[in-house]
């Protein structure tokens, strides 16, 4: 499969700081999807990542955490979707990015593509999503104080989750 990725940290204004490579497509665990990535988007966990962490001497890493797709196969123990369906989701810094033609990724952390979006937006919306989540489940504003998510982030995706599910 075609991936985007980097072997080195470099400034992005490198020639060599972002490469195109042609890497086995992954297969999925047990509870994972195998999804064919349809959109994704840049956030700035991959920006601090590729700009502060280098892969291992000889190895390429895949960037990107944010993306939206179809599912291809299900793992073994998979129960929560099936090929086939549209999902969005952001993925593990543990595993694997998803600027790549097919990612795997567990599908306890992915949600279902809503019908009235096309494909870019979900993409863009799972990390906010996220934010979102954390910053309402949060007591007494916990993350905040730690500058994980700021309150503006939190409403802006409520806000924008609220009007474009409204269609469904």
């Amino acid at each position: 499969m075609r991936a985007v990725g980097y072997c080195k940290s470099l400034p992005i204004t490198d020639p060599e700081a972002l490469i195109d490579i042609d890497l086995p497509d992954p297969t999925p665990n047990p509870r994972d999807l195998l999804v064919r990535v349809k959109a994704v988007s840049v956030n700035p966990v991959d920006v601090k990542v590729r700009a502060k962490v280098s892969p291992p001497e000889g190895e390429v890493r895949v960037l990107g955490f944010d993306a939206a797709g179809v599912v291809e196969a299900v793992g073994s123990d998979a129960s929560l979707f099936k090929p086939g369906d549209e999902v969005y989701y952001s993925g593990s810094i543990a595993r694997p990015g998803t600027d790549a033609e097919f990612h795997v990724v567990d599908e306890r952390i992915v949600g279902r593509k809503p019908a009235s979006l096309t494909w870019p937006c979900p993409s863009r919306r799972s990390r906010h999503g996220n934010c979102c989540f954390t910053e309402l489940a949060s007591p007494s504003g916990t993350n905040r104080r730690k500058g994980r998510c700021s309150s503006s982030t939190a409403q802006g995706a409520l806000a924008l989750f609220s009007f474009s599910l409204r269609a469904n």
